[in-house]
């Protein structure tokens, strides 16, 4: 059985960072996991080949040579992906289609006419029977959450590891909260589930042996879901470093609630990790309750803060949109921006996802304009808001070039390195560091407007913190990819 997998183009947004792939000479910032890990849950003889659209063109021949085509991907690669159903469809080729984008919109493809819907892993020795029978069902929906000590390593031979900037590692699935506008308790349920550490270093140690020696996303929707087996986890890594002596670092996602427990990020700092990205959103209490995001009931300015002491850069989600927010909320998040020291602000526009409680309130008031296209970055909103909405597309468009200014941008960085105390050796400059440290010296130091900006930030750091040079070069290269993204809009 020959299966051919494929992974759509990623629009240009805050998250595809290709913008950054040019100083680094990678083609994409991470490889579809949910492919990889599909792949690894198929029969072992049988025939696979796993086409990233961000690495490299799809070929007729590879379609026409498949028995089967697999197709996943995110809500933001809707076009992406009906383009590629619509080009197997012309060439006679049968496409199954699974993860978020089909598993709250498989309603949207009646180009595609068979459809795994949730988690995989209960699925796929039927799905795999009825491949070979040729007798494959409609939809094959998960009923269960199923247990994460099923699934296997990832096959990361299907691909080029050195096209990627960073690699993805799943811990766990799920969120212990409900935040109204999340639609994490619907794709994987409200009681986090977690691999065991074992499982989780034979990952690593899979992708260590592999050839990777740079960063890993921890990909949890919550990576603190269950403390008890994160910590867990975070001591068996700790364990197989002072062991092993992994080049690799870690960043993932966390509740802001992290803060709070010294014991997690000294673990997590002893570790590899490096940064952190929190679900700040808002400094607006009254949006924050409405939102029913208790966790962040909390002085926010101080968890950064204590986050940052530990060791960890914070890279901030924050939502503009809710019905609470007041008109000065283009300040107010400016300001906790930029006095923070959230360097890495992904602002976005509040957007109302597939089967979320935001979603099912927002029908029932009869607000609903349209689906989402999945870039909560893009300047469109698809409800009807209580702020008038082109005063909320103004004032989010100026807050974004104003966040990303060289001017806001490097002072930003300089109130981040100032608090930042990374703790371990000396941060010192790989050879794929010291090439993109010499082209942003052109780049960002010569042909963008920003220069006079990035040459003061360099010998500020230079003079009075060179330990944190290595992260005010990558931060640096970071905001050219944000500013040009913000521009755009």
């Amino acid at each position: 059985m020959k299966v051919l997998l494929v992974y759509p183009e990623n629009p240009e947004t805050f998250w595809s960072f290709k913008h950054v792939l040019k100083f680094v000479s990678k083609k994409a910032a991470f490889p579809p996991l949910g492919l990889l890990t599909v792949a690894a849950m198929l029969p072992a003889d049988w025939s696979l080949t796993l086409v990233d659209l961000n690495v490299s063109a799809l070929d007729d021949r590879q379609v026409i040579e498949a028995d089967y085509v697999f197709l996943s991907g995110m809500i933001v690669h809707r076009q992406s992906a009906h383009a590629i159903a619509a080009r197997c469809q012309a060439l006679g080729k049968t496409v199954i289609a699974g993860g978020p984008l089909f598993t709250t919109g498989h309603q949207d493809f009646p180009e595609i006419r068979h459809f795994v819907l949730g988690e995989a892993e209960d699925l796929m020795d039927a799905l795999v029977a009825d491949m070979e029978r040729g007798t494959l069902k409609p939809t094959y929906r998960a009923t269960a959450w199923p247990e994460l000590g099923r699934t296997p390593i990832p096959r990361w031979d299907l691909i080029r590891l050195a096209d990627y900037v960073t690699m993805p590692v799943q811990f766990s699935r799920g969120c212990p909260f409900v935040c109204e506008f999340c639609d994490i308790v619907v794709m994987n349920g409200h009681v986090p589930r977690t691999k065991s550490p074992n499982q989780v270093i034979g990952e690593l140690e899979a992708l260590r042996q592999a050839g990777w020696r740079d960063m890993v996303f921890l990909v949890d929707d919550n990576f603190i879901g269950n403390r008890k087996r994160t910590q867990e986890l975070l001591e068996a890594l700790v364990v197989w470093r002072r062991r092993i002596g992994p080049a690799m670092g870690f960043f993932t996602e966390a509740s802001v609630n992290l803060a709070k427990s010294t014991e997690l990020c000294g673990l997590m700092v002893e570790a590899g990790f490096k940064k952190v990205f929190l679900g700040i959103e808002t400094p607006s209490a009254s949006s924050i309750a409405e939102c029913g995001k208790t966790q962040n009931q909390c002085d926010l300015a101080e968890a950064v803060l204590k986050l940052q002491r530990a060791g960890l850069e914070v890279m901030g989600g924050f939502i503009i949109g809710f019905d609470s927010d007041p008109p000065d909320i283009f300040a107010r998040q400016f300001d906790f921006i930029q006095k923070n020291g959230v360097v890495n602000a992904m602002v976005g526009l509040l957007t109302a996802l597939p089967q979320t409680a935001l979603y099912r309130r927002l029908v029932e008031e009869g607000r609903m304009l349209a689906e989402t296209c999945g870039n909560n970055t893009d300047a469109a909103i698809n409800f009807i808001t209580r702020l008038d909405r082109d005063f909320i597309l103004s004032g989010y468009r100026d807050l974004m070039r104003k966040l990303y200014a060289p001017r806001h941008y490097y002072r930003r960085i300089r109130t981040f390195l100032r608090a930042f105390e990374p703790k371990g050796p000396d941060l010192r400059l790989s050879g794929p560091d010291v090439r993109a440290f010499l082209k942003s010296l052109w780049l960002l130091g010569v042909w963008h407007r920003g220069r006079v900006g990035y040459w003061c930030l360099l010998w500020w750091t230079l003079a009075t913190r060179p330990r944190k040079l290595r992260v005010a070069i990558e931060l640096s290269i970071l905001g050219h990819h944000f500013r040009r993204i913000a521009n755009a809009l």
